[in-house]
C-alpha cells in the first residue's frame, strides 16, 4: 500500500463540476493499493498516517500530529501510485490491484481511519474520474509505502 501524504490549508475533491467532499487544514492522502496489501498494511499505514508529526507546534517545530490537533483527512484512492515506467513511455498499472481487490481495502483503509482518527474522514470516490484541489501547507509532501516501511 503506497500513499503520497501532503498537509494542506484545504483540499477539495470535485465529482462531475460539484464538490463532493472538502477539508480545511489536514491532510490529503492519495492511496495506492496492489494485491498484496493486507489488513497489516492498513493497520501500518493508518496508524503512521494518524501519528505523524508533521503539523507546527506553538514554537513552528513540526512536532504535532493530525489526530492532536483534530485536523481532517480527504483520502483519494489513485491506482496510478503503482504506475512502472521501466519499460517505455507509457506506464504499466500490472501492480496495481483490480477493483475487486481494492475497493474492499480502500473501505478498510476508510474505516480504519476513522477508528484511528476517532472521527469520520472525507473521501473521493473509488475509479471515478475526480478533480482534486489542494493549497499544500510548507509544502509538506511526504510517500510511504507499507512494503517499504523506511
Amino acid at each position: 500500500m503506497r500513499a503520497v501524504i501532503q498537509r494542506v490549508t484545504r483540499a477539495a475533491v470535485i465529482i462531475e463540476g460539484k464538490v463532493h467532499a472538502s477539508i480545511g487544514e489536514g491532510l490529503l492522502v492519495l492511496l495506492g493499493i496492489e494485491d498484496a496489501d493486507t489488513d497489516e498494511d492498513i493497520e501500518w499505514l493508518s496508524a503512521k498516517i494518524v501519528n505523524l508529526r508533521i503539523f507546527n507546534d506553538n514554537d513552528g517545530v513540526m512536532n504535532i500530529s493530525i489526530k492532536e490537533m483534530d485536523g481532517n483527512i480527504l483520502l483519494i484512492s489513485q491506482f496510478t501510485l503503482h504506475a512502472s515506467t521501466k519499460k517505455g513511455n507509457r506506464p504499466s498499472y500490472i501492480r496495481a490491484a483490480k477493483p475487486e481487490i481494492a475497493i474492499p481495502r480502500y473501505e478498510k483503509m476508510i474505516q480504519q481511519l476513522c477508528r484511528d482518527m476517532g472521527k469520520i474522514i472525507k473521501t473521493g470516490i473509488f475509479a471515478t474520474d475526480m478533480k482534486v484541489e489542494l493549497i499544500n501547507d510548507g509544502p509538506v509532501t511526504i510517500v510511504m509505502d507499507s512494503k517499504n516501511k523506511e
